[in-house]
């Protein structure tokens, strides 16, 4: 029999819990679908994001946005009026922590290569594809970045917890149009103090920084307890490394240290690939590359999605062609039929790729993941994350490895993990609820039906749904 105290207790709990649960606008409520206060969902898979072995038959407790309890359904006792989820043929993974994404996207125009803000469509793909954190690397509009944090933080706007990263940190090189371009080195302590007091956590230095804007970066950067990353070309892996970068983009993708006729301080992209496409997989260079690294404890962030290939892949990889314009939709289709069965190239480079980074973190190293949605225009918010995953797993990681790289080792990273990135009692309840199984088919990621950000359920398919056919406007 259950006592008056219990209830009174009960009843209390449920009415301090709905004082401290967040208000949101109407424009996020419409994709709420999950706001209790205490809830479990019973009868569920749970890969946990720490590697270990996926378990079954998993009950899970929720109580003021909290994990309060995890264990087999048998085991776990359930209080009476706890509204309940059945999770059978489900399964639960932590949300995505993803570290290589951005708010714009791909617009070029003639022979100009031009990216255009996506304030409003992005963040709601990113939290429809499962990502509940992100960093943005590198911002064309790091004020509007901001502004979008804060508001998401203020259940105005839908979209993931965000660390925004500052304005890309290059001297001018190609014309892209949305950069800054520094002149010299001494504006590069200038640009880090000014965007980090207005709240950005890392920075970016791009194809064609010197030596000097790097360590500048570094040490201004370091002596606030921030973080800086890189997708290089002037600059080498073992150089930035040596330097005391913290984190290299795009795997190995954007390395230039195998150019046989590297010159200090410049860019010469096409001798880098030639340099990456003559290394051999297994050749001493880039062994002797990657022990280096990890020896300095350089994280790499994996973005598979925005090199795939064309040849027998989907136009945009994840499914997220109808998210776009007509026009880009267009555009895509076009590009994609000319290069069916040209590039053979690209495939030989992708693979390649992929065994360096799983050999680097099988040696150790520090990986992380995200997509880029930039390139060729393929690469859209959400699906390319569903879709990284998916090639993880193709790459020879076993599906628990895949979760935790794109989960815990992002919290890691963000410094996050004692509060989120793995299912675990205690954390913030964030986390994603899957239709099928993962191990199955990996594929069945895209099947995600609740993404749950701190405890409040999101509608998956209805968040991809409201932006469809918007991306390339907004």
């Amino acid at each position: 029999m259950i006592h008056i105290k219990s209830i009174l207790a009960i009843a209390l709990l449920l009415i301090v819990n709905k004082l401290n649960s967040q208000e949101f606008s109407s424009q996020v409520q419409r994709f709420i679908t999950v706001d209790d206060s205490s809830y479990a969902i019973t009868n569920v898979t749970i890969i946990d994001g720490t590697g270990n072995a996926t378990k079954t038959n998993q009950t899970i407790i929720i109580n003021n946005n909290k994990i309060e309890a995890i264990g087999n359904s048998n085991n776990i006792e359930l209080f009476g009026g706890i509204k309940t989820i059945d999770g059978s043929n489900k399964t639960i993974i932590p949300g995505l922590i993803m570290l290589h994404e951005h708010m714009f996207y791909t617009k070029p125009f003639e022979n100009w290569f031009s990216v255009g803000q996506m304030t409003f469509t992005f963040p709601r793909l990113y939290l429809a594809g499962g990502v509940t954190t992100m960093r943005t690397g590198g911002s064309i509009q790091p004020q509007t970045d901001l502004n979008v944090m804060k508001w998401i933080n203020e259940g105005k706007m839908t979209g993931p917890n965000m660390f925004v990263t500052g304005p890309f940190i290059e001297r001018e090189g190609p014309k892209v149009p949305e950069l800054g371009f520094i002149n010299n080195a001494e504006e590069v302590a200038f640009l880090v103090n000014y965007w980090a007091d207005k709240g950005v956590t890392s920075f970016k230095v791009y194809n064609n920084i010197t030596k000097e804007d790097l360590e500048i970066c570094v040490t201004e950067a370091h002596k606030r307890g921030l973080k800086v990353t890189g997708h290089l070309c002037s600059l080498t892996y073992a150089e930035a490394s040596e330097i005391g970068i913290d984190n290299l983009e795009h795997g190995f993708m954007a390395s230039s240290d195998f150019s046989t006729d590297k010159v200090e301080d410049l860019c010469d992209p096409y001798s880098a690939r030639q340099g990456l496409a003559s290394q051999d997989v297994n050749g001493k260079a880039i062994n002797e590359l990657i022990d280096l690294l990890i020896k300095n404890k350089t994280v790499i962030t994996t973005t598979p999605n925005v090199f795939e290939p064309y040849t027998d892949r989907e136009i945009v990889p994840g499914g997220g062609l109808d998210a776009l314009i007509p026009q880009i939709q267009e555009r895509l289709k076009a590009n994609y039929e000319r290069s069916q069965g040209r590039d053979a190239n690209s495939i030989a480079l992708f693979n390649k790729n992929l065994t360096w980074v799983k050999r680097f973190y099988d040696k150790g190293g520090f990986l992380v993941a995200g997509t880029d949605p930039t390139g060729a225009g393929r690469t859209v918010a959400g699906y390319a994350n569903q879709r990284t995953v998916e090639i993880l797993v193709e790459a020879g990681f076993t599906v628990e490895e895949a979760i935790k790289i794109c989960t815990l080792n992002g919290a890691v990273f963000l410094n996050i993990n004692k509060n989120t990135g793995t299912i675990e009692k205690g954390k913030t309840a964030d986390f994603i609820l899957i239709n099928g199984n993962l191990n199955d088919n990996i594929k069945n990621i895209r099947n995600m039906e609740t993404v749950f950000k701190n405890g409040v359920g999101f509608d998956s398919k209805k968040l991809f749904e409201s932006v469809k056919g918007q991306v390339g406007l907004n």
